[in-house]
Parts: C-alpha cells; structure tokens; sequence
C-alpha cells in the first residue's frame, strides 16, 4: 500500500534542516580550497576583482547542487516512487525548486565567467549588454553556460507539470542532458587529451548529480514515505553504487591527465585538492555502505544518519568546484608550432599502422569503456543469479554476449580508436565491425530475455529497470523502429545520409559527434540485426523468406555504396584526411578507396552468420509447425487425412 500523506506536509523543515547543511559546508569547501589551490589569486592581466574572484565559484558550486538536485530527485522519482504518489509529488516540486534555482544561479555564472574573462566590471552601458550577448552566443565558453542556462529554465518549467513517470523520464533525460554543455567547457577544452577530459568529467557529474542529488531527494521524500522508507532507501542504494563507479572511474582518469606523477599530489595546491576529494569521496562510499547495512529498518533514526553522508557529500561538491578553479601541474596546450595532426586533432600524429600494431595500439574512451564493463558486470551478476536458482541459461548466449561486448572494447578503446581519425579505412573498419560484428554477436545474448527472467516484477505501482525496459520495447516508437523493414532502411540509409552530409564532418571534428556516431552505428545495427534473428521481446516479425530478402537488399545497397566511394574521384572530408599531414601508409585517396573495398566486403562473414541463424529459425519454426498440425491431428482421429485422400480419389475418378 503506497502511503498517501499530504505531500505538503511535515518536509519543509526536514528540507530548510538539509539547505542549511548542505550550503555553508559547501561554500567552506570553496573557501578552503581556493586558498589551498590558490583558484582565487589575482590574476596577472585583466583582473576582474575579489568579488568576481571569489564570487564565481560560489555561483558555480550553488548551480553545481541545485543542478545536482534537480537531476537526482527525477532520477529518484522515475526509479522509486509511485506515478500520484505523495512521493512522487514531492520529488517533483523539489525538481521544480531546485531547477528554478539552477537557472537563476546559471544567469549568475554567465554573467561573472563574462567579467572574468574580460577582466571588466559591470557596466549599464550598451557596450557591455552588446559583449555580454556576444560572449552568450558566440564564444564557445558562454554558449556552453547558455545552453545549461536554457535546459534548466526547461526542466523547471516541464517539472512543474509533469504527472507521469513516463513523461518524467524525458524530463529526467534532458536535465542530464544539461550536464553535457559543462563537460564540454571543462579543463583542457580543445587540447591535448580533451576526449579523455570531456568523458571524465561528463561521467564525473553525472556520477555526483545521482549521488549527492538522489540523497537530497530521498531526505525530502522521507517524511511521506511510512513503511515505504526501506523500499525506497534500497533502490537508492542501487543507484547510488552505480553512481559511486562513476566517480571513482572519472576521477582517477581525470586525475591522471591532469597530474605528471603521483609526488605532485601532495607537492601541489591541486594534488592536494584531487587527494582530499578522494578522500571524502572514500569515505563518503564507506559510511554509506556502513549506514545501509546497520539501519535499514530503523525508519527514526534514519534521516539524522543520512545527514551525516549529506555533509561529507557537500564537503566533497565544495572541494570540486575549487578544483576547476585551480590550475593543474600538467598543463596540455598546443606547442608554439603544432603539426597539422596537432591542430585537427589535438593530438600527436600516431606512429605507422604496422601489424603489430593492430593489437598493441589504443586509446581509453572512458564512456565506452564503462558501458562495457557495467554491460558485461550485469549480465553476468543475471547468470549467476539463474544458476543459483537452479535455471538454465545457454552458454552460447553468454559467450555471444561477451564476444560482443569485447569488440565493441576494441572498436572504441583499441587500435581503431587511434587511427580512425586519420584512416578513413580505419574508420570504414570500425563502421562495419559496429553495425554488423557487434550487433551480430550482441543480439543472440537476449539481454532484455535475461533482464526479464532474473529482476523480479514490482507490485506498487513504481516502475524499476525491469518495468522500464519493458515499457521501452513496447513503446509505438519502438515497435516502429524495430520493424524489420523500417529497420533495413535506417541501416542503408544511414550510410549515404552520414557520409555524403555534414553529419561525416561533425562526427569527425567534434567529440560529441564522435560518441553520437558510435552509439549510432551501435543501435542501428543492432535494431537491424535483432529484427531478423532477434528472440528478445519486441514487434511482430516478418516472414523468414523475407527476412532473408531484407538482408539480401541491404547487403547489396552496401555492395553499391562501397563501389561508389571506390569510384569517387574525389576526396571525402579533403580538409581533414588530406590536411592531416600524414607521410606513412597510402595516400587519402588510394586509403579512401581502400575503405570502399572494405564497406563491399567487410559485411560478408557477418551477413552469413546471420543467414545461416535464420535458416536454422526457419527450419525450427516448421519443425515445430509439423508438429503442431500432427498433434491436432491424432486429437481428430486423423480425420484431415482421410479428407485429403477422399478429394485425390474424387480427382482421380473424374479423369478416368
């Protein structure tokens, strides 16, 4: 029974208790690590004052937690709450709350980045509205503000009127959306390891968004909860140790580009900020660990506790704000003559592409890196968790599910993650291995099956990862998708809408084109993939002669693409694969080619596999078809046969 209390009722001192907690711990992290790090120092040239000085940070670190907030009382209310339960409701007026205070704090951040980088003061003339309105739209820096400035005026607004959770999820989705604009303008934009920085630290906030917001929310929540308080602390905490991967993974990889070795953490302001960050951080996940294991249950005491994980969180929110405004040890801008590659890419031009090479080459795509490893940890945790049950779980699946997983590792983390921005073959490598090898390998895992079978169904109205899933699939938009005939077109289509657009340019230049063009590539072929030999739960499927056809036609409009880019006289993208300086290997066009030979033929192996997988569907389906019409028959007494023998006498009779 899902408690009905007035959502209005008994929080808003339990909330005015966690505000003033959470505030002055926060901005006394600040304090002390701008002084530690010195982030606060006057600056040499176009000094902006004390006051934007040491204002920006404060702004940034209440935009930081009332952003946080936002994200994790939607997180919250989608994974734990009732859809009109009081819960519900009050998780949604402290989205609301808190992302109307994230955009007036981000009005503020725009305003003082602005005097910070000019060095000026604020001024009613025209002049400094006109600059203000240039640096916002623009300037790559304030076009990042305004953007987070934007999602969270929309998330405040779409808060207030959301009564579904399956409306919330979209709310939910773009409030974490807002965190991409910040990654984007982090440390090392535009430098050397900036893939690295912008995955880190997008992970970082995302991971830090769930924790310390989803522990904001579940406090506010709590006096409305009753008996449900366990329930919801539970799914919490399954958030929460997702959260805490998060962080710690993105901490360290950031740590690690911003530091040349490990002395520099306690001979530096900033080692000293990252070691105390990870230290509350560490402690942060050991007490609450502690708290979960010794009070669940004791509903009382409960709340007082978690204000105690509450502090440790908002002292550790206070040190990272500082901490982006403290100049790392390891700085990583272009030389004063960079390489043509140094220039495009940010990065130093590889060495040759040797065989060897192919395996020892690879560069971390830390989003990437932690799908696989939370991909590959929970499907395993489903399969042990059958076994133990006593069920069975194919091994094939399994292993599929693994091989898949594996080179999707090496697609985004290996030798094609190095190359593909100077190769285009490479990059043609990786584009076939994606749609075709991942998907093949990754589809016969049944996933969603496994998911079914090993999380159980919820009874109080609240949808988890199970309800989610399920509610996914059966969406009209998936259904529509996942058609086996609309899913061929996307698959085709896609080749000449990427690569004879802008969209190749985007995704080459710009590294959130780079993981969109992943994740593209991904989906489609699995969409593609799992609509002819999928056994997941999905839309009604086609007959197997033509799935057999689809796959026959798409495989040929690839055969066609393949011979047009070998044909093509001229260079795709010449200002990048032509500019990029490169003296090994064959030249852009011949390697252009190269990659047209590849997009023909690449997509062979897999196009059998899949092939001989539906055959054998379709030589079971009528196996099991037989059988089904024998059975019916015997429960008749064979009389469909003697029918049958009755009508070839009649046509034997009439041709005598």
């Amino acid at each position: 029974m899902i408690p009905q209390a007035n959502p209005r009722a008994s929080g808003f001192g339990l909330l005015a208790l966690v505000l003033a907690l959470l505030v002055p711990v926060t901005l006394l992290a600040i304090w002390f690590g701008l002084t530690l790090g010195g982030g606060a120092e006057a600056q040499t040239l176009a000094d902006p004052g004390a006051v934007v000085r040491w204002g920006l940070p404060v702004l940034k670190g209440l935009l930081n937690l009332s952003m946080a907030t936002a994200i994790g009382a939607l997180a919250l209310a989608c994974y734990a709450s009732a859809e009109g339960s009081a819960g519900f409701v009050r998780l949604r007026n402290l989205a609301t709350a808190a992302a109307s205070v994230w955009a007036v704090t981000g009005i503020g951040v725009l305003v003082f980045t602005y005097l910070s980088v000019t060095g000026q003061g604020i001024s009613a003339s025209d002049s400094f509205g006109a600059g203000l309105w240039l640096f916002a739209t623009d300037i790559s820096l304030g076009q990042a503000i305004s953007w987070n400035l934007a999602i969270a005026a929309l998330v405040a607004v779409l808060s207030a009127v959301v009564q579904r959770l399956t409306r919330a999820i979209f709310v939910a989705a773009l409030a974490i959306g807002g965190l991409v604009p910040l990654a984007l303008s982090g440390h090392a934009a535009g430098t050397t390891g900036h893939g690295m920085a912008v995955n880190a630290l997008g992970l970082h906030l995302a991971g830090i968004s769930l924790w310390v917001g989803g522990l904001v929310a579940l406090l506010v929540a709590a006096p409305v909860l009753g008996d449900q308080i366990d329930k919801w602390l539970a799914r919490y905490s399954q958030l929460a140790l997702v959260a805490f991967l998060l962080v710690a993974t993105s901490g360290v990889a950031a740590a690690t580009l911003r530091l040349n070795n490990l002395n520099e953490l306690f001979t530096t302001g900033y080692g000293q900020l990252v070691a105390l960050k990870s230290l509350t951080l560490l402690l942060l996940g050991a007490a609450g660990a502690w708290l979960r294991l010794r009070v669940v249950g004791a509903a009382r005491a409960l709340p007082k506790l978690l204000l105690v994980e509450l502090a440790l969180m908002a002292l550790a929110t206070g040190l990272a704000t500082a901490l982006a405004r403290t100049e790392p040890p390891k700085l990583s801008d272009l030389p004063a003559s960079p390489t043509p590659a140094q220039i495009l890419t940010g990065e130093l031009l590889p060495a040759p592409l040797t065989p060897e090479r192919w395996f020892t080459a690879g560069k971390l795509d830390l989003i990437w890196a932690s799908v696989v490893v939370l991909a590959v940890g929970f499907y395993l945790v489903g399969v042990i968790k059958l076994h133990r049950r006593g069920d069975k779980w194919p091994v094939i699946r399994t292993v599929s599910w693994l091989g898949g997983m594996a080179m999707l590792a090496y697609i985004t983390n290996g030798a094609i993650n190095v190359y593909e921005p100077y190769l285009f073959s490479v990059h043609m490598i990786g584009h076939m291995m994606l749609t075709m090898g991942v998907a093949t390998l990754l589809v016969p895992g049944a996933p969603v099956t496994l998911l079914l079978r090993t999380i159980a169904k919820r009874h109080d109205a609240s949808m988890g990862l199970r309800e989610w899933v399920l509610w996914a699939v059966h969406t009209p938009w998936a259904r529509f998708v996942s058609h086996p005939i609309v899913a061929a077109i996307n698959f085709a289509s896609s080749l000449v809408v990427f690569y004879f657009t802008d969209l190749f340019a985007f995704a080459t230049r710009e590294h959130v084109g780079h993981e969109w063009m992943v994740l593209h590539f991904l989906m489609t072929g699995y969409l593609f993939v799992q609509s002819l030999i999928g056994v997941d739960p999905g839309p009604k499927t086609v007959a197997y002669p033509i799935r057999l056809m689809i796959l026959i036609g798409t495989l040929a409009f690839h055969a066609f693409f393949g011979l047009a880019l070998m044909q093509d006289g001229g260079l795709i993208l010449a200002d990048w694969f032509g500019a990029m300086g490169r003296t090994w290997g064959e030249t852009p066009m011949a390697d252009q080619k190269t990659g047209g030979a590849i997009a023909w033929g690449i997509g062979e192996l897999p196009a059998a596999v899949i092939t001989l997988i539906v055959s054998i569907q379709w030589a079971k389906a009528d196996g099991r078809e037989t059988k089904r019409l024998d059975r019916a028959s015997d429960r008749r007494g064979n009389q469909d046969l003697e029918e049958y023998n009755k009508m070839l006498a009649r046509l034997a009779e009439r041709h005598k």
